[in-house]
């Protein structure tokens, strides 16, 4: 199935999601901070960037920002407990990103990349 680079901050959270989209069967490359998923970016192509907003390093939105720029077709999906700060107009988000709030349920957040990697078929 699809390529998914995750970046979260928080070691619990990430374990859990790694683990629910390995289990969908999807391939997970987890990084704990942005700098080090965009690194990453910058080495291989990926289907969906993942990522939380508040992090150390670089901060999820301007991972997003520098991941669609590497790669326009790269679909993007915010998990945060900040959703109001993704929507800001002058925020540089991507437009077209999902943003999906803390806290959810697993099962929803496998849905959300299922439609949105289904979107890029």
């Amino acid at each position: 199935m699809g390529k998914i680079l995750l970046a979260e901050d928080d070691n619990d959270m990430r374990r859990f999601l790694v683990k629910a989209l390995q289990t969908a069967g999807y391939d997970v490359a987890h990084f704990d901070n942005g700098l080090s998923a965009y690194h990453r970016l910058r080495e291989e192509p990926f289907e969906l960037l993942l990522t939380d907003i508040v992090m150390p390093e670089m901060d999820g939105i301007e991972l997003a920002r520098r991941a669609t720029e590497l790669d326009p077709d790269i679909k993007v999906m915010f998990i945060t407990g900040f959703a109001a700060v993704a929507l800001q107009p002058d925020s540089q988000a991507p437009k077209d990103a999902k943003i999906l709030s803390k806290p959810f349920h697993l099962r929803d957040l496998v849905n959300e990349v299922e439609k949105m990697l289904q979107q890029a078929a």
